[in-house]
């Protein structure tokens, strides 16, 4: 069995419906179809999540969202339009949009959470009678009554773990079943979605309760690709990654699937298929617990900007016992959380989020560092980008850490920090956020430029 799901974009419209319809049929393996809300049909077109949360935002602002409701319900009718559906489906997504805008306001955050939801469970209604249209045994699953029960955390629910018993049932039913993602129900029966890539997650708890054989996840891309391509022209696709390597990639910015997507199947070591509705048969990208490395020590470079580091430099502080940990309460203290802690004998720093930090904050970690630690030097710098290099090869291979460091030395990219994982799968840099192209590049280069597409 295979669980498919399909994105935003790949939902976006009548005609983007009948290419999913033509990948679910040819392969009789795809029982369960997890579907996203409908996504952008043009550059700047808008999602029907977000018509779903100005909606929401106006009623609790106690305006009527006259607009955008009905933009919603234009969005689910062109839909049905194109693919000769009849009025009874819209006015059944009509009414309940407006029951769900008139719910209990009391909880902000649960309001918004029943209607952002709406999205995902309308369009699987709708996708499976267009399935039925077809002449397909096709049938609406209701995650409650599935048992996808999830914590009471509005927009960032986590999946009970009594779930996968009850949702293994689905085995029973017959037909195709298309299965809304983004959003599970509390034992209480309110509504809770999941974070960013909600439909992803709930793609990847689905494939592990069903035992699936494997997770296809269709977007717009035919592949996850060595670099950012909005950096480098026509990069190298990768066919296979571990789940390590996706993690560390999607830490860096690699956006094609949200690493906590990935949790449930990697748990259950249900390889992760990559596809391209509007190209499947590209070979896309699969992600599986291991793989051969013969593709060189480096499967890709990533980059992300908004850092900053807090320099802390005390003679022999390598022999002060418990230092690290008092650095970190400080920042425990004051509400911040970081990303790395890079070191030498006499000296630390440690790598966060800058977006963090104010000027008052700032002050105050100076202030506390020197007093509390007797720090001989303490200095914040900005602006910093993070630099990932990322494989599994690197365990196996000698020097890639010098071949990275010559690269960025030939750019002229001054290096701010350089810290490898214990686990020898990525290595990292820290630059300026003015040097970060040029570093990607660099490095992309470097192990990319004479390989063979």
């Amino acid at each position: 069995m295979k669980v498919i799901k399909f994105g935003g974009s790949s939902l976006a419209s009548g005609t983007q419906l009948e290419k999913v319809f033509e990948i679910v049929i040819s392969d009789p393996e795809r029982k369960v179809v997890v579907v996203s809300a409908p996504g952008k049909r043009y550059p700047d077109d808008t999602k029907v999540t977000d018509l779903l949360i100005e909606c929401a935002n106006k009623h609790l602002e106690n305006k009527e969202p006259k607009e955008e409701f009905e933009a919603l319900i234009e969005r689910y009718t062109a839909i049905a339009d194109e693919l000769g559906l009849p009025a009874e489906i819209i006015a059944e997504i009509k009414t309940d949009f407006s029951n769900r805008l008139n719910a209990d306001k009391s909880n902000p955050d649960r309001f918004m959470d029943l209607v952002k939801a709406s999205g995902e469970d309308n369009n699987a209604k709708l996708v499976a009678a267009f399935f039925r249209k077809k002449g397909i045994d096709a049938s609406y699953v209701d995650p409650k009554e599935a048992g996808l029960y999830v914590s009471d955390e509005p927009g960032n629910a986590q999946v009970l773990p009594e779930s996968y018993e009850l949702l293994f049932k689905l085995h029973e039913r017959p037909g195709i079943l298309v299965f809304p993602g983004f959003f599970g129900y509390s034992k209480e029966g309110e509504v809770f979605t999941f974070s960013r890539s909600g439909s992803d997650i709930t793609g990847s708890i689905l494939a592990n309760a069903l035992k699936a054989d494997l997770y296809e996840n269709f977007t717009d891309v035919d592949a996850v690709y060595a670099v950012n391509p909005s950096l480098i022209a026509r990069p190298k696709e990768i066919k296979e990654l571990t789940f390590r390597e996706m993690r560390e990639l999607s830490y860096a910015g690699f956006s094609v699937l949200h690493d906590e997507a990935l949790v449930p199947a990697f748990r259950a070591g249900i390889p992760v298929h990559i596809k391209n509705t509007n190209n499947p048969q590209a070979h896309g990208t699969k992600i599986v617990a291991e793989r051969d490395n013969t593709n060189g020590p480096v499967i890709g470079v990533a980059s992300d900007e908004g850092f900053c580091s807090i320099y802390v430099s005390k003679y022999l502080m390598n022999r002060e016992i418990g230092f690290g940990r008092k650095l970190l309460s400080i920042l425990e203290d004051l509400g911040l959380s970081y990303e790395h802690t890079p070191s030498g004998i006499d000296d630390l720093s440690v790598i966060l989020r800058e977006n963090q930090l104010n000027a008052e904050k700032e002050a105050e970690i100076i202030r506390r560092i020197k007093y509390e630690l007797h720090a001989d030097e303490v200095k914040i710098v900005h602006s910093l980008a993070l630099i990932m290099v990322v494989g599994e090869g690197m365990r196996h291979n000698i020097g890639t850490m010098a071949r990275a460091s010559k690269a960025l030395a030939k750019a002229e990219v001054n290096i701010e920090m350089i810290n490898q994982g214990s686990s020898e799968v990525s290595m990292m840099f820290g630059v300026k956020e003015v040097d970060e192209l040029r570093a990607v590049k660099a490095i992309y280069e470097e192990f990319f430029a004479a390989v063979p597409v």
